[in-house]
C-alpha cells in the first residue's frame, strides 16, 4: 500500500516554473488520496486560474506521483476553490520567493 507520505515527498519535488518555489511549500496542493489499487489522486490549484503553464505542472506532478512505488495512475483535478492566496504559503516558500527573485535580478 502506497503512504500519503510519500506522494506529499514527490510532490515537494515539483517546483512551479514562475514562483521558484515548490507546489507543497506554496499551499497548491489541497488534498491527496491513494487507493487500495495505486491510484493517486491530487486535487490541486494554481496560482492564478489563467496560468500559461498549467499543462507543463499538471504533467510534472502527474510524473512526479507515478514515480513513487506501487503508484499505478496518477489523477489530477486543478479545483479553484477555495482560491489560492499568498497566505496558503509557508515560510520556506518565501524563502525560495526571495532566493529566485535575487537570482533573477543578478
Amino acid at each position: 500500500m502506497v503512504k500519503e507520505d510519500a506522494i506529499w515527498a514527490a510532490l515537494e519535488e515539483v517546483d512551479d516554473p514562475e514562483v521558484g518555489a515548490n507546489i507543497v511549500d506554496l499551499g497548491l496542493v489541497y488534498h491527496v488520496s491513494v487507493s487500495e489499487d495505486g491510484t493517486a489522486e491530487i486535487e490541486m490549484t494554481l496560482t492564478i486560474p489563467e496560468c500559461p503553464l498549467a499543462d507543463e505542472i499538471v504533467g510534472q506532478v502527474k510524473e512526479a506521483v507515478a514515480s513513487v512505488p506501487g503508484v499505478h495512475e496518477a489523477k489530477v483535478e486543478l479545483v479553484w476553490e477555495p482560491r489560492w492566496t499568498p497566505a496558503n504559503m509557508n515560510d520556506q516558500a518565501r524563502e525560495e520567493i526571495k532566493a529566485h527573485r535575487a537570482s533573477m535580478q543578478q
